[in-house]
């Protein structure tokens, strides 16, 4: 039994795969060297296959993980800012005052919200306060109704921030 070569786990490939990254990161490895280490790790079936792919390299500094880990997490704070800036600025959808219990969506002159989408039903949606609730649903339009992107089949409870879509127009609620 000694013999047989170890099986490696997949914890063992992710922390091979993490050592190639930081190494490649640090210019140590080529890109293509890189791709075929890469490919070499997810291929590999024992620990002693996985170990000969890191083995030649140098250990890794802290400072250079350190500053890697810092320059990673810059660039994904980044990316979610210009995401966000990025993104369409929806007009917005007041929920009605406390005292309102039913309000209409739609663009039949009868509707206490009139949106005038020729893909909003005449009579479109309700919003509805129930307890210390608002609950939206479609009455039956053509072209439906989404809460953050899904579309509602019966009452869904909505609140300042989210995305509602009527036909194709699209609101965020304010409070």
């Amino acid at each position: 039994m000694e013999g047989l070569p170890v099986r490696a786990s997949d914890e063992d490939r992710d922390r091979v795969l993490r050592e190639l990254r930081d190494r490649a990161a640090e210019g140590r490895l080529s890109h293509e060297t890189f791709e075929r280490r890469v490919d070499s790790a997810l291929r590999a079936r024992s620990n002693a296959e996985l170990t000969a792919l890191v083995s030649d390299l140098p250990p890794g500094s802290r400072l250079v993980r350190g500053l890697t880990g810092a320059i990673t997490s810059l660039s994904s704070m980044t990316a979610r800012i210009e995401a966000a800036w990025r993104a369409p600025r929806l007009p917005r959808f007041a929920l009605p005052p406390r005292d309102s219990t039913r309000l209409l969506i739609g663009r039949a002159p009868g509707c206490q919200f009139i949106v005038t989408d020729l893909s909003v039903s005449r009579v479109h949606a309700e919003l509805r306060r129930a307890e210390n609730a608002w609950l939206l649903s479609d009455l039956g339009s053509m072209n439906g109704t989404q809460v953050n992107g899904y579309r509602i089949a019966g009452p869904t409870r909505v609140r300042p921030g989210d995305e509602v879509t009527f036909g194709k127009t699209r609101f965020i609620i304010a409070g």
